[in-house]
């Protein structure tokens, strides 16, 4: 083996890994809706844990963004331990899928059907297609079509590459001794673990032992003991995932560790036993391609079906290691591993938004019946929602724009518009719940009155905007939009309504029928609410504007007055209604 073959070596490696890294980014984004599907899907159920573990691992490609992923869903709160422990099981199964796909680099056969299977063969015209669709393609989901075909073609031409470059080492002594050294299974444990930790990915590592074994100098005994290794490498990712997490995120990644670790004591064990009764009939012939993915597959398999049964004491192990403590833990609301999965990291947005619009929208009708009957602790619980609609959006404005600059489909990104618009209205009527609350302490406070005729035009007006508020936020987390459609005509009554009060409270003052300190609440009461409705006209437009893929508020709101056959029977009815 002189210096070229040790660069076709290194080139092969590198093109090997990244087309593997390649191919499993763009399998995550273009299975992004999938796996929300998938997610959705998990209950208690064990068996359902371990199928959506299984069917996302072999979508992606990848046990450690799996991993990671679940510890990050677990940090986030939308998967509890139980759910994480079962969904890492199926992981570790569906990872073996990459070693079956890499087997068929390993076709040897003078039959046209079977040269045919070799990627070689048909990683060309694959590479062909993606670089076409890549090229000429539009749409985000075409390229990340096409990204999987070049990241596949990639990988398997740095695999071939590195198969070519190593067959040499076949008749090298210092190689053949090396592999003698690995007839220890406890050397070649750590040998697999060292080795995918390092490069953070077991099916890369089970891809490169493959390349290796067409030198025919790796036996099958010395081969099994390095794939048990790598399942325990393979949990670096996870494990470094999960600093500055909480304590249940930290409790899955070491789930991941402690279920590969006995996973591979028991294997050994087992392996010992078997190779002592017939090492020379099983275990002395050459690796190969295939043997290497069957026994990668048995391996997972038999650690799943042992410990599968038993993932409550899984999960009693990582609590008795990670106990709980009187200070409280804090839970990440945004977890920034969800962004490498952009469908499901909306998914969490759009639940904080909600909250926040329920937060926002109880807080003001909450204000709104504090100017009849005062409470002091509504008062305060009114504030502490307004509190925590200002966290929500801080939060969810810096996520939502790191958000945006991920590789997104044009409808993911037209939902992140969405909900940056969205935020800030909620946020808004957040703040006019405490200008209404402060009116309403004033009126306490001074003993303030308004006339009768005052007050029920004050009812009517009050009435109308809980309607709205109650339509706006329907329409946004429903996604309601013949309720949306209701909302701009009804706003456009409450702006006719506060001119209306307006003009009538002219009058009251020059008849001397309200006293000036009423008025200067009564006017700001005005201002709040109408302000109110505005927002909730944008929440609404912005829901319709986001189901045609399209953001413009106010060309959008032109064009439900002039040209919606239902504006003016909708406002009319809402005329009949609080104007009379």
């Amino acid at each position: 083996m002189d210096i070229f073959d040790i660069l076709n070596l290194i080139g092969g490696l590198c093109l090997f890994l990244f087309g593997m890294e390649l191919m499993g980014s763009a399998l995550e984004r273009r299975a992004g809706s999938g796996l929300k599907t998938l997610l959705g899907k998990l209950t208690q159920n064990k068996f359902a844990g371990f199928a959506t573990g299984l069917g996302v691992t072999s979508v992606i490609q990848s046990s450690s963004a799996t991993t990671v992923m679940v510890v990050g869903f677990v940090n986030s709160g939308l998967m509890t331990l139980r759910q994480a422990i079962n969904v890492i099981m199926g992981a570790n199964v569906g990872t073996t899928v990459t070693a079956w796909i890499l087997s068929l680099g390993g076709i040897s056969s003078d039959n046209l059907f079977m040269q045919l299977l070799k990627p070689t063969s048909f990683t060309p015209i694959l590479a062909l297609i993606g670089t076409v669709m890549l090229m000429f393609g539009k749409s985000s989901k075409g390229k990340d079509t096409a990204t999987i075909l070049l990241g596949f073609a990639t990988l398997m031409f740095g695999m071939d590459t590195m198969s070519a470059a190593v067959s040499d080492l076949r008749d090298v002594p210092q190689f053949q001794q090396m592999f003698v050294m690995f007839q220890n299974p406890i050397l070649g444990v750590l040998v697999g673990a060292v080795l995918t930790a390092v490069i953070q990915s077991s099916s890369a590592s089970v891809g490169i032992l493959q390349a290796l074994s067409s030198t025919d100098q790796i036996t099958f005994g010395a081969a099994i003991p390095i794939i048990m290794g790598q399942n325990i490498g393979t949990c670096i990712t996870a494990i470094l995932s999960s600093f500055g997490t909480n304590k249940n995120a930290r409790r899955a990644s070491l789930v991941h560790l402690s279920f590969n670790v006995i996973g591979t004591i028991i294997g050994l064990i087992l392996f010992t036993t078997v190779d002592a009764l017939f090492k020379p009939v099983l275990f002395d012939g050459p690796a190969n391609h295939v043997n290497i993915a069957i026994a990668h597959s048995v391996f997972n398999i038999l650690c799943t079906a042992i410990l599968l049964p038993a993932s409550s004491l899984l999960e009693k192990l990582a609590l008795k290691l990670i106990p709980e403590t009187d200070k409280k833990d804090a839970n990440a609301e945004l977890d920034e591993r969800l962004l490498a999965t952009p469908s499901l990291a909306l998914q969490r947005c759009n639940a904080l938004v909600t909250e926040m619009a329920e937060n926002s929208v109880g807080a003001f009708k909450d204000s709104l019946s504090l100017l009849k009957h005062f409470d002091a602790k509504k008062a305060d619980e009114i504030r502490e929602d307004e509190s925590r609609v200002d966290h929500l959006e801080d939060i969810l404005g810096t996520y939502l724009v790191k958000l945006s600059a991920q590789q997104l489909s044009d409808k993911e990104s037209v939902q992140i518009s969405k909900l940056l618009k969205a935020i800030g209205d909620f946020e808004r009527i957040s703040d006019h719940s405490v200008n209404v609350l402060e009116s309403a302490e004033e009126l306490h406070n001074k003993e303030i009155k308004f006339s009768d005729v005052a007050a029920r035009e004050m009812d009517s007006l009050t009435a109308a905007v809980s309607e709205i508020l109650d339509m706006a936020s329907s329409a946004f987390i429903n996604n309601d939009l013949a309720i949306a459609r209701k909302v701009e005509p009804l706003e456009q009554v409450i702006d006719d309504l506060k001119a209306k009060m307006r003009n009538g409270h002219i009058g009251r003052l020059q008849k001397g029928e309200c006293s000036i300190e009423a008025g200067f609440v009564w006017t700001d009461l005005l201002t709040d609410l109408e302000r109110t409705a505005d927002h909730c006209s944008n929440v609404a437009v912005c829901t319709l504007d986001a189901a045609e893929n399209k953001m413009n508020i106010h060309e959008s709101l032109a064009d439900i007055k002039k040209n919606s056959p239902y504006f003016q029977e909708e406002y009319e009815a809402y005329l009949a209604k609080y104007i009379k």
